[in-house]
């Protein structure tokens, strides 16, 4: 898969700012009840438009509010996750330089190309069209849908298998990975764990769901999917969403610090998934799929 790393050529871009994952703001703090004034970083949150493009046709599938850095891997995983584009069918991706994106918008608008002269049906995205970085895409599959999207089941028969103590570890981690937190307090991040409890790559957004589509686009782009073997550990609560994104994704094991939803825990016994949740310290709960947690 060919990227196109710099979105600048052919385009007039100087006066553009490219958004950063931080933004500097003047705040006011109270301290012993003296209100001082004071600089603060805070996580930034702007648009992301995801257009596909086949031949002559072109199509806007999403828009999200999402922390800019790794957008590429964000569109990726996206669409990834939503069954339009296998890593195969992916022949470029590049923010967008189309005559309809006015210059400030271009670093928020990613055309992903795909081979082929026409694009796929695509009646799953059809409301799929404006989510937020709180609540991910409204109106996902059901149960059913992804019954026939993931058939062989990808992780019903993984045989990986994970320590308690090495659960214990992820937590730490994942934090000290998240190096945009560390200077904001206020975005969720997403890590791809070995067995041992080794990082492979974390990623960081103000909506879980985006964190989990960065962190599997950077595999669909590296060539490492399926991502069998592999442990999700996620910041905050486990949604349905995050848990069909692991599932495309072939994760036999989702940890989170937080709780699970009651569709998240269907989802994964549906699927033979393990699913940990509130892993803080040394205590979890195991919701599904025990038979993968032991020394």
């Amino acid at each position: 898969m060919s990227r196109d790393l710099d979105p600048r050529d052919g385009i007039e871009v100087e006066a553009v700012r490219r958004p950063g994952p931080t933004t500097r703001a003047r705040v006011g703090q109270m301290r012993s009840g003296t209100l001082h004034e004071r600089r603060d970083d805070l996580a930034t949150e702007e648009p992301l438009e995801i257009r596909i493009q086949a031949g002559e046709e072109r199509r806007t599938v999403a828009i999200t509010m999402r922390t800019p850095g790794h957008d590429f891997e964000l569109a990726a995983g996206f669409l990834y996750g939503e069954g339009v584009a296998a890593p195969a069918d992916v022949a470029s991706i590049a923010y967008c330089a189309d005559d309809d994106v006015p210059p400030e918008a271009r670093y928020n608008t990613v055309t992903v190309r795909l081979r082929g002269d026409a694009l796929p049906d695509l009646p799953s995205l059809d409301r799929h069209f404006m989510t937020s970085s709180a609540c991910g895409v409204c109106g996902t599959a059901s149960l059913d849908a992804l019954r026939g999207r993931c058939s062989p089941l990808p992780a019903a028969d993984d045989p990986l298998r994970v320590s308690p103590e090495v659960l214990y570890s992820l937590p730490g981690r994942l934090r000290q990975a998240q190096g945009v937190f560390g200077k904001t307090g206020g975005l969720h991040a997403a890590g791809l764990f070995t067995a041992e409890g080794e990082p492979l790559a974390v990623r960081e957004d103000v909506g879980r769901h985006n964190a989990v589509d960065k962190l599997v686009g950077w595999a669909m782009m590296t060539g490492r999917l399926p991502l069998g073997g592999h442990v999700l550990m996620v910041s905050g609560r486990t949604s349905y969403e995050i848990m069909q994104k692991a599932l495309t994704a072939g994760l036999p094991v989702v940890c989170a610090v937080s709780a699970p939803s009651s569709l998240a825990v269907d989802l994964a016994r549906e699927f033979g998934m393990t699913l940990v949740g509130f892993l803080r310290e040394e205590r979890f709960n195991l919701y599904a799929g025990a038979h993968r947690v032991g020394r």
